[in-house]
């Protein structure tokens, strides 16, 4: 948890200098990317709010997620992922956010979204939502969301190149 709590102060380091504030919204994670990024002093320069989302209810109440698209695809998928970003960027002051949606485990995977499947993705104003899907297989449950975490400060250091 030190490395990530190292790379959370460099991400914030490199939001605030470039003018941006960042959202989140975060299912499998229960708030975990926004709470290592607020474990830092200062983060609030830079980040504007964390929408914890595990519901599917609370997916389309709080970030607008269509019932169409989780019945379509299911909670753990690319489009949920990507209208979570969206969302959290329409719903917040933020430049930048991050979502992350998957099956953490120990229960709940299945042949087709096995445990540590997750789906993420990160929107920025005026630019293409990225998406991304991470498997980490042989992971116990808080594995799964420390590497979930990891890899959504990936795509956001991406969106801020």
């Amino acid at each position: 948890m030190d490395d990530l709590t190292q790379r959370a102060s460099d991400l914030l380091g490199k939001l605030k200098a470039a003018g941006l504030m960042i959202a989140t919204a975060e299912s499998c994670t229960g708030g975990l990317i926004a709470g290592t990024l607020t474990e830092i002093a200062g983060s609030s320069a830079v980040v504007d709010r964390g929408f914890v989302t595990y519901s599917n209810e609370a997916k389309t109440e709080m970030l607008g997620v269509p019932v169409a698209v989780l019945a379509e695809h299911g909670a753990v998928s690319e489009p949920v992922a990507r209208a979570m970003a969206e969302g959290a960027l329409a719903r917040s002051n933020a430049d930048i956010a991050v979502s992350v949606t998957g099956v953490a485990g120990p229960g709940g995977g299945s042949a087709e979204k096995p445990v540590g499947t997750v789906h993420f993705a990160c929107a920025r104003r005026g630019q293409e939502t990225r998406a991304s899907h991470q498997l980490f297989g042989n992971s116990d449950r808080a594995q799964v969301r420390v590497l979930s975490v990891a890899h959504a400060f990936d795509l956001i250091e991406e969106m801020i190149s």
